[in-house]
């Protein structure tokens, strides 16, 4: 394979009630053109037929791998939890010194809460964060998705 393409996986990029269009739809984009899935967990901030989601998704929507779940309980029965990694400025570990696996939900809170306490509290050895300079608050959460899906690409492919 090509080093500067990517080999086909399974990731998984969940956003947990997202609230500004814009950024999922730059989500949806990164996500297909790094072949992953995309999860929203309702609830949502915006409706799917969005026009500024639309317009950050561009063309690229209509071949996003897309699944919707109605809330987190009934998302959180879908899925092994020793497959998710939480991203949280919570967090004490660097997505570094995560091992990340191809079936692996990537999993990223809200623009203006995050993740909710409860599934911190009950993952706590799968909680992630990005490094980052001392007393900054928080990166752009279409930024966090595209540094968390890239590293946990590279570490896939350099195991390859």
């Amino acid at each position: 394979m090509n080093s500067a393409t990517i080999s086909q996986h399974a990731l998984k990029i969940v956003l947990i009630h997202p609230q500004i269009p814009p950024n999922t739809g730059q989500i949806a984009r990164l996500c297909v053109s790094a072949g992953a899935q995309l999860h929203l967990v309702r609830p949502l901030g915006f409706v799917l037929s969005d026009r500024q989601l639309k317009r950050a998704a561009m063309d690229y929507w209509q071949r996003l791998n897309l699944t919707v779940h109605n809330d987190l309980a009934s998302f959180m029965k879908t899925i092994d939890p020793a497959h998710l990694w939480l991203f949280s400025t919570t967090g004490q570990r660097s997505f570094w010194d995560a091992e990340f696996s191809n079936s692996d939900y990537l999993i990223f809170g809200n623009e203006n809460q995050g993740l909710p306490d409860s599934l911190l509290t009950q993952n706590p050895s799968r909680v992630l964060r990005i490094p980052q300079v001392p007393d900054e608050r928080c990166l752009n959460l279409s930024s966090a998705v595209a540094l968390g899906l890239f590293e946990a690409l590279r570490q896939l492919e350099n195991r390859k």
